[in-house]
């Protein structure tokens, strides 16, 4: 069994993420939460961008 068999698909987690009562939560609950939630844009960005220019780079150098 592989290890990324073991965790919950990521759709799964937004799912459970977008479905999350919000109400029990103080203020500076929301706080924390928010900046978690722009760390991990952050870090989606740069990974997608990270993609984007090995792509770009794979393709250049087959295009010869």
């Amino acid at each position: 069994m592989d290890l990324d068999d073991a965790l919950p698909r990521p759709d799964d987690l937004l799912t459970q993420l977008a479905r999350q009562d919000l109400d029990p939560l103080s203020v500076a609950e929301l706080e924390a939460r928010i900046a978690a939630l722009k760390g991990e844009i952050a870090r989606s960005r740069r990974r997608m961008e990270r993609a984007v220019n090995h792509r770009a780079s794979a393709d250049s150098l087959f295009r010869s």
